[in-house]
């Protein structure tokens, strides 16, 4: 567990305590040290050690970090610093044209929706997607496979 200035502990906290309620999990110490635990490849932690993340008075070391990372779907860095804001305004801007304008009006409202939802039900809607993608991938594979078979 690496203490840190009081500032930087507390500014994880909270973006823990988001990526919590994004991915639909209560942030109690005991909650997140179970969970946590079945993840974990090292040493147990301790109801104890999750709430001295969850109140802001120290932020783990990078291996537990990179686990956290990976169960709430953040990035490591995002999940420590925040958002880069290196990445100016205009960069975010363009990447969001480009995607916006491959979106139909039916994928607009779709998004729209998403967005009213509750972060629960927008986790189950992103694992939902990531299942389609998994089974498309797949079965692009296995399509590629047997028309090489085929030649």
């Amino acid at each position: 567990m690496l203490t840190m200035k009081r500032e930087d502990a507390k500014d994880f906290s909270h973006r823990l305590h988001n990526a919590l309620l994004d991915a639909g999990v209560r942030a109690s110490p005991t909650v997140v040290a179970n969970i946590f635990n079945q993840k974990y490849w090292g040493k147990s932690i301790t109801p104890h050690t999750a709430r001295s993340w969850l109140v802001g008075t120290s932020i783990p070391m990078q291996d537990k970090l990179v686990v956290l990372s990976d169960w709430l779907k953040v990035s490591p860095q995002e999940l420590r610093f925040g958002i880069d804001k290196s990445v100016s305004s205009e960069q975010i801007a363009r990447e969001g044209d480009e995607i916006a304008d491959r979106l139909n009006l039916q994928d607009r409202e779709m998004i729209r929706r998403y967005l009213q939802l509750p972060p629960p039900y927008r986790n189950v809607v992103r694992e939902v997607v990531e299942a389609f993608a998994a089974a498309s991938s797949s079965k692009k594979k296995n399509d590629s496979k047997n028309n090489r078979e085929l030649t």
